[in-house]
């Protein structure tokens, strides 16, 4: 069995190893577009979005972590980051991508991707806004212009 895309993320989330950093967010399930008003993405339709969180699914495609977390990021080997990204704050994300985790599994490094690196906050805009279920897809297009 191959263990190298096993991320130890799974277990940290799994057993709360991640607390949350900031205050709890306002209910905002009954206002999607509330919710947004905050968000680091725009999403019309559910999957059509911004040109930030576009580029934010283009480095995901990139980077190939559909492998290990699944091509609806729900989890495969690796954890949902559906679920997932609701307890991580965005410092702990930017740790966990770039540092990569290796408790129990691998989760690899990608301080030396650059494309990840340059698109961070595009990445962050599109992982937050599926697990928000704003974007209701995970293969997105451009807004309509």
């Amino acid at each position: 069995m191959r263990t190298s895309c096993i991320p130890a993320l799974f277990a940290a989330l799994t057993a709360g190893a991640f607390a949350q950093t900031s205050a709890p967010a306002a209910d905002t399930a009954s206002a999607p577009e509330a919710a947004q008003g905050d968000a680091p993405y725009k999403v019309v339709d559910g999957y059509k979005v911004d040109p930030a969180t576009l580029q934010g699914f283009r480095t995901w495609r990139a980077a190939t972590c559909d492998r290990c977390h699944g091509a609806e990021q729900e989890g495969l080997v690796g954890p949902s980051l559906i679920a997932g990204m609701q307890r991580l704050s965005k410092e702990d994300f930017v740790d966990i991508v770039a540092n990569g985790r290796f408790v129990r599994g691998v989760m690899p490094a990608y301080k030396t991707n650059k494309d990840v690196m340059a698109h961070m906050d595009e990445l962050y805009a599109y992982l937050k806004g599926r697990s928000e279920g704003d974007i209701t897809r995970a293969k997105v297009e451009a807004i309509d212009k």
